[in-house]
């Protein structure tokens, strides 16, 4: 027998029973096989490609008492996250700690206290705030993961840079969320990590990058730099680098292997060069590995381009 057909409002998003009851669905079509039961009183079509956003809000409605928390709220924000929470997408929902957890399919429930300011209202879903998401992800990412998080949420570009770009949330609103918690399990890992982010890193890469070379004991690279041609005009922009020795850390992501991105590049190249600065391009296996080629790339650089210590006198 031939299924009805959907509205096309229900076709290509989660939907509630409810709003499928209300537009007279009869309940047997929405036990049919082409749709997926996501949870209890939600359907999501077998062929749809829905957002992240569209599945949480639709898990949401479900209970607008409940907040999206912790690794769902990272999802809401985008927040960058490890493999194995990118492929965590159960619905984790919280109430106050008073409150009944919310009990149903592929939905996690949790109690936990909020402050009133660290939840707020998008397009009618209760999400944790930025800041408080970051911190909630304390409790189970390691440093490295967490400090990529805060560097995502803050990361920021003057006009002068060719996408300028405010930050999610501010270094500010970061430490003062975690100050509001001195308990809170995961709070030692988030203060380590208050203290190694920086403004300016686009990518986790990048930020990966900056962190094997302060741990190797190398010195720390400058985030936001713009070389600056004869008249003063800011013509390219380093991921990182050195200012002292004039050493630009360029970092090449997938999009850098298409023809136009590498003629681009050469461009980039030649005019770094042509500044008297030295380029060096980082790609994601020098960033692997137990000793990663990263290291050895910068340390040579630098060697060649820093004069060596100036020896103490020795007296006799």
């Amino acid at each position: 027998m031939k299924k009805t057909q959907l509205p096309e409002k229900l076709c290509s998003s989660p939907f509630t029973l409810k709003e499928s009851d209300a537009l007279s669905i009869p309940r047997k079509r929405t036990r049919a096989n082409d749709l997926i039961t996501l949870s209890r009183g939600l359907r999501l079509p077998r062929e749809a490609i829905p957002s992240a956003g569209s599945v949480l809000g639709a898990v949401h409605q479900l209970d607008q008492s409940a907040i999206l928390y912790g690794i769902s709220a990272a999802h809401f924000w985008r927040i960058p996250l490890p493999p194995w929470a990118q492929q965590d997408w159960r619905m984790h929902l919280a109430h106050g700690r008073f409150r009944t957890q919310p009990r149903r399919g592929n939905v996690v429930g949790h109690r936990v206290t909020f402050h009133p300011e660290e939840v707020q209202l998008v397009n009618g879903v209760r999400v944790t705030t930025p800041q408080r998401s970051w911190l909630d992800l304390a409790a189970s990412l390691s440093l490295h993961d967490l400090v990529i998080a805060a560097d995502h949420l803050i990361c920021a570009h003057g006009p002068e840079f060719p996408f300028p770009r405010e930050g999610i949330c501010s270094p500010q609103n970061l430490r003062t969320t975690t100050s509001r918690h001195p308990g809170r399990r995961g709070v030692k890992t988030a203060r380590l990590a208050l203290d190694l982010m920086r403004i300016g890193a686009d990518s986790p890469p990048e930020t990966k990058m900056r962190l094997l070379l302060i741990e190797a004991g190398l010195p720390e690279p400058e985030l936001n730099l713009a070389l600056r041609n004869e008249s003063g005009t800011a013509v390219v922009w380093p991921d990182a680098g050195y200012r002292n020795a004039k050493i630009a850390l360029q970092y090449d992501g997938a999009h850098h292997g298409t023809a136009e991105q590498y003629q681009r590049d050469i461009r980039r190249a030649l005019e770094t060069e042509r500044l008297g600065w030295q380029e060096i391009r980082i790609g994601a296996q020098d960033l692997e590995g137990d000793h990663p080629a990263v290291l050895d790339k910068v340390r040579r650089a630098l060697n060649r381009s820093l004069p060596p210590p100036i020896p103490s006198r020795v007296h006799t």
